[in-house]
């Protein structure tokens, strides 16, 4: 019986694009273009923070009156958001690709996260429930997505887990993503690799 696994990953590995894609010393023939290999997608802000973007602003916080967004924590109309990564493994290969977008949390678990960040030390920060709050290319959501948040070895941003059944990302997530989605992804988010990556 053929192992689906190695089956994917021979053929992921014989994708002539994948090969460019990952290739850093690859350029593109017709532009000159050259790859950055994987890269994951950021959010500034949660999508229902009114007051603008952060990064575009060159403030190292907006602050207006009691609400606030920095560029991990957020708080605004009585609400708590941590800055985060949702990861997607891509089948076939050991590399992961991440959103970075902001989860709702509890007043709590908020203060718990601001004590382990003051303290550099996330080890007694619980697992908690969350809201994912931004909407991703891709992926077509009618709500907020229930998720569990996630230290992991504490070094990075939280984790962000999509409860299972919630949404068909929580499939993605457990399954993985075909390297033809994240080309999906990129695009429409305005980097379209296909054009310079050439036939598969």
């Amino acid at each position: 019986m053929t192992d689906p696994t190695a089956a994917l990953a021979a053929q992921l590995a014989a994708d002539r694009r994948w090969q460019r894609f990952t290739n850093r010393d690859y350029t593109c023939p017709c532009c000159g273009e050259r790859t950055t290999g994987l890269y994951d997608i950021g959010y500034d802000h949660p999508d229902p923070w009114p007051h603008g973007n952060r990064a575009a602003s060159g403030a190292e916080e907006l602050v207006f009156g009691d609400d606030r967004l920095g560029t991990d924590l957020c708080r605004f109309d009585g609400a708590h958001f941590i800055r985060s990564t949702l990861p997607l493994p891509i089948r076939g290969s050991d590399e992961v690709f991440s959103f970075g977008p902001w989860v709702s949390v509890s007043e709590a678990s908020f203060s718990a996260y601001v004590r382990a960040w003051d303290a550099e030390d996330y080890s007694d920060f619980p697992r908690c429930s969350g809201w994912l709050m931004n909407d991703f290319p891709q992926v077509v959501t009618e709500d907020w997505l229930p998720c569990d948040v996630e230290m992991g070895d504490g070094t990075q941003r939280p984790q962000l887990f999509i409860h299972p059944g919630a949404h068909p990302l929580a499939d993605w997530q457990r399954d993985g993503i075909s390297f033809d989605t994240l080309l999906d992804i990129y695009a429409a988010v305005g980097q379209d690799h296909r054009p310079h990556l050439g036939e598969a």
